[in-house]
């Protein structure tokens, strides 16, 4: 039988590479995305961590489990705690910033609240995205980051032109040891957050294996709808979205 996370993330592959080609993760990857809509990323995924660290608690309480329960609570409370510190290193020295939450962090947060009465099956693969998402992200930024400093180094062994005043200019070959954001990046291209990842989708995959065609399809449902959800986070990032009334 095939695995559940093997048709989700093929359901949610469309939306994932349209993620791939967000100006916001390409401007994350070369190292030129404007500080302020960084901020502004960083300020709301504080507020959407706190909803989703007791989403992850949630889980946990339901899991049939107990090695899958403990699981859970580890991705709730330590995994959460170093996306916390990463928080406070790029917001150290910034001004407070308003806590309003924005529309699509809302959004996202009550998607999430809304499957706490759902199957857990369902409400495990709708906390799953965050994971996944970020683990495919993480790394894929990672290599590309690596690879614009190898060309800015062959450019500069052959004796290229920087091109500063084109689109590929200086901040396109920016090698990741100078991109401002590389601790991001790295966070989430660390193997230790690829391994939580794999284990969260482990047990996603042994709940499917156990769980009726229906609850399958809700489950692929919810992957694919938070899949959505995180390009739309990084849209309302790169757009500095506000509410409109």
């Amino acid at each position: 039988m095939r695995r559940w996370s093997d048709e989700a993330w093929e359901a949610a592959l469309p939306v994932y590479e349209k993620i791939l080609t967000h100006p916001f993760v390409g401007a994350l990857a070369d190292g030129s995305l404007p500080e302020e809509r960084f901020r502004f990323y960083i300020r709301q995924d504080a507020l959407y961590l706190d909803g989703y660290a007791r989403r992850l608690a949630h889980v946990a309480a339901r899991l049939p489990r107990k090695e899958q329960a403990e699981r859970f609570l580890h991705f709730a409370l330590d995994g959460i705690e170093v996306e916390r510190a990463l928080h406070a290193q790029f917001l150290a020295g910034s001004h407070p910033a308003p806590e309003e939450i924005s529309p699509t962090c809302l959004l996202y947060t009550s998607v999430l609240d809304a499957q706490a009465l759902a199957p857990v099956e369902v409400e495990a693969a709708a906390v799953l995205p965050c994971f996944v998402v970020y683990q495919r992200v993480g790394e894929w930024i990672h290599a590309r980051a690596e690879g614009n400093g190898r060309r800015a180094a062959d450019g500069q062994a052959a004796g290229s032109a920087t091109h500063a005043d084109t689109p590929t200019g200086p901040k396109a070959h920016r090698p990741l040891a100078e991109n401002p954001y590389r601790a991001w990046i790295e966070t989430y291209a660390d193997p230790a957050f690829a391994a939580s990842a794999e284990q969260a989708t482990a047990i996603c995959n042994e709940l499917a294996a156990a769980a009726g065609e229906e609850t399958r399809r809700r489950m692929s449902e919810l992957f694919v709808r938070c899949t959505r959800m995180e390009w739309l986070f990084w849209e309302s990032a790169w757009n500095l979205e506000t509410w409109k009334i």
